[in-house]
């Protein structure tokens, strides 16, 4: 435990514990869904790739950007929420990494307020440090700050 953060092994995409969960993670501001967490979360639930594929494509008209979260039902207790905080995705040609710290911050300050209303503790792995390659010394602050530290529980998966 570390200030209101518990880490444990399993997977992220069946949250352990009672109550109202959400679980977090990581999409890109290109539409893309295929590789990483997401392909755990579309093995469980079809919603929040379908919700997110369609918010990418009405973007013009629906906020959807960088540090944009968008919450999705796929329980009577469990929302996933899909939070964009990587540009583009990382290919051969890639200079540095698609991560954005930023877009973490905001979308998990709004995060914290969606998790608040839903009475939810929210539940991810190591977001942004998979595919976006985001180093968690810099991720683990952020999540602190913006939910652990504003009374929100956290749990993170490690496999």
């Amino acid at each position: 435990m570390t200030a209101g953060i518990t880490y444990v092994r399993g997977d992220a995409s069946a949250p352990q514990g009672a109550g109202v969960k959400v679980i977090a993670h990581v999409c890109n501001d290109l539409g893309g869904w295929g590789k990483g967490f997401v392909l755990a979360l579309s093995r469980r639930w079809p919603e929040p790739e379908t919700a997110y594929r369609a918010w990418h494509r009405d973007r013009a008209r629906n906020g959807f950007g960088l540090g944009a979260v968008q919450l999705v039902r796929v329980g009577r207790y469990v929302w996933v929420a899909n939070l964009v905080g990587q540009r583009g995705i990382r290919t051969g040609r890639s200079s540095g990494v698609p991560v954005r710290y930023e877009a973490i911050d905001a979308g998990l300050a709004e995060l914290a307020g969606h998790a608040r209303r839903l009475g939810a503790s929210v539940h991810m792995p190591r977001i942004g440090c998979g595919l976006a390659g985001g180093r968690w010394e810099r991720v683990e602050p952020l999540v602190r700050a913006r939910l652990a530290e504003q009374g929100v529980a956290v749990t993170v998966y490690d496999r």
